[in-house]
């Protein structure tokens, strides 16, 4: 069942099989809870939510229409339960003491600049990779795939895959370096 793919299990989960429901749930419960999290900022709050998510997709299972993967689908649920329970959330009136307390970890104008035209950098250098090269990278690093899921999709062995992601990170070290751009964030 591990190998099964997410449709299939959705597919089996509309027709109330449990196990699929449980190989879904341990295949995606930690990325979704890792996504709702950041949304909410509070981690009873998450697990909640998460319930409610892996709630709604044993219920709307034979909805699922496969017009996206089944994890943007989960994703897509979570967001809107997030955002839903952010909006119920009674704001807390601050006092000046608490206020005073807040540390304010946001980033001064000078770094978020630095950060901007690092990036906009970055882009530039990407643009100079092969093709090949630039789709490797643009799938594992923007898109979080890994490297079993970027060969499946690209059609090629894993350590081609491997192989491109090493010569893609070494040349755009390589361009950056020349740009005068040092290693880290900025």
């Amino acid at each position: 069942m591990q190998t099964t793919s997410d449709e299939v299990l959705i597919g089996r989960i509309a027709n109330g099989d449990r196990l699929a429901m449980q190989v879904l749930f341990a295949r995606h419960h930690v990325r979704v809870y890792r996504f709702v999290l950041r949304l909410v900022n509070n981690p009873s709050t998450a697990e909640d939510l998460i319930s409610e998510v892996f709630l709604d997709v044993w219920r709307q299972a034979g909805r699922f229409e496969a017009r996206s993967q089944v994890s943007t689908w989960l994703l897509a649920i979570a967001r809107f339960k997030a955002l839903s329970a952010l909006r119920k959330k009674p704001e807390s009136a601050l006092d000046d003491e608490m206020a005073e307390a807040i540390e304010d970890t946001s980033d001064t104008p000078e770094v978020s600049l630095q950060k901007k035209n690092k990036s906009e950098l970055l882009r530039e250098c990407l643009k100079s990779l092969s093709p090949e090269h630039r789709e490797v990278v643009d799938l594992v690093y923007y898109h979080e795939k890994s490297i079993e899921e970027v060969a499946e999709l690209v059609g090629i062995p894993e350590n081609t895959v491997k192989t491109r992601m090493f010569y893609a990170r070494k040349r755009l070290s390589e361009l950056l370096k020349a740009a005068g751009v040092d290693r880290g964030w900025p």
